[in-house]
């Protein structure tokens, strides 16, 4: 049997430059989207919106889907994301940062392809697809509840 985790991303970009955190993963420093998994009955879109504003103190209102994302890993464990692009509004500065969160940095494609401490290749193949491919719209992401 696969357990998959089930996780969601944002993909931010403004001005050529896209929101990341840096953050301790697995005892390393690492780069990644504002991501998380998903909570008990929450729907993705619920948690890409809880997921970075608890680790960024951004507000983000999603608006498209970048894709869908199936990740087996060496351990045994599978990650199936889903990366939101979307809009930024209020900022909290004094906001608290999730744990393990350092801080959130701003980054162009061409930092971040740079980089060796990207916490998983799902970061650079968001980005790639947000600025290859259209968003597919939100009306296509369903949460169906009981039967």
């Amino acid at each position: 049997m696969v357990h998959a985790e089930l996780t969601v991303a944002a993909v931010v970009c403004i001005d050529n430059r896209f929101l990341v955190v840096e953050e301790f993963a697995h005892g390393k420093r690492v780069i990644n989207q504002p991501a998380g998994h998903v909570e008990t009955g929450e729907t993705l879109l619920d948690a890409v919106v809880r997921e970075t504003f608890e680790e960024t103190a951004w507000r983000f209102t999603p608006t498209g889907l970048v894709g869908m994302y199936h990740w087996p890993h060496e351990d045994g464990r599978t990650t199936l994301r889903f990366a939101f692009c979307g809009e930024i509004g209020q900022h909290a500065p004094d906001q608290p940062l999730d744990d393990g969160i350092i801080a959130a940095h701003w980054l162009s494609a061409e930092q971040l392809s740079a980089r060796d401490d990207l916490r998983s290749p799902l970061v650079l193949q968001s980005i790639a697809d947000y600025n290859d491919l259209e968003a597919l719209s939100l009306d296509r992401v369903k949460h169906i509840h009981g039967r």
